[in-house]
């Protein structure tokens, strides 16, 4: 089966295990090749440092069964709509050529990952208009379809994932970060310390129940699905 790549965003390293951990396991499982790019190295987090996210991130990404994963090195709490940012992901999309993009839903808590959000939609259509130029000068490269999926946010999506024979994996990936979930000696207080992992549980858990699966993940599309058949 020859199944198109996908090209994954998220502002720091685990934001995309916590969306949609489990629907990438599910799909690297099929054959599909997925790539992951993280925009920033999370220097600024409460708990860890740049190397230990770094080794947390390889480790969920064999989790996941990812083989590439990229950084591209923006400044974390500096993701704002710049010529120079959007430009770095689009050189990301022309390289890696995927049919899908998937982003953080533009609503969130957290300001870094309303703005990747923002920014991936920007690179996403200036990645296809071949007067446009990057930093390589790659070919222009035309996505077919954006999917936001969630990380703090709970609004009702508008396509569920049946991603109950996977979840364990999620799982897995998400404890790969101890630095982030797990309190230690130490460590600074944070929203994702105080049971997180279980509240992104309890919502895959809901989901789940609204799809009658066990668990599912959620995402939102701006763009209308067109089908032949029903």
């Amino acid at each position: 089966m020859n199944l198109n790549n996908w090209l994954v965003f998220g502002a720091h390293a685990d934001d995309v295990e916590i969306g949609m951990g489990a629907t990438i396991k599910k799909e690297t499982i099929r054959g599909r090749n997925v790539t992951i790019c993280d925009l920033t190295e999370a220097e600024l987090s409460s708990n860890g440092n740049v190397d230990i996210r770094k080794k947390e991130a390889e480790d969920a990404s064999t989790i996941l069964g990812v083989q590439k994963r990229i950084n591209l090195n923006l400044p974390d709490r500096g993701l704002y709509i710049h010529e120079e940012y959007i430009m770095h992901l689009v050189t990301c999309i022309r390289k890696e050529k995927p049919e899908y993009v998937f982003a953080p839903y533009w609503v969130d808590r957290h300001p870094d990952h309303g703005n990747c959000s923002r920014l991936v939609k920007e690179a996403v259509f200036s990645a296809g208009i071949k007067k446009i130029n990057d930093r390589d000068n790659l070919p222009a490269h035309k996505v077919k379809k954006v999917f936001y999926y969630f990380i703090n946010s709970t609004e009702k999506p508008t396509l569920l994932v049946d991603v109950s024979e996977t979840y364990s994996f999620k799982l897995q990936a998400l404890n790969a970060y101890p630095s982030q979930f797990i309190k230690t000696v130490g460590s600074v207080d944070t929203p994702l310390t105080n049971g997180y992992i279980e509240r992104v549980e309890a919502r895959d858990r809901l989901f789940g129940f609204e799809a009658g699966r066990a668990y599912a993940e959620g995402f939102i599309t701006e763009q209308t699905f067109v089908a032949d058949y029903l």
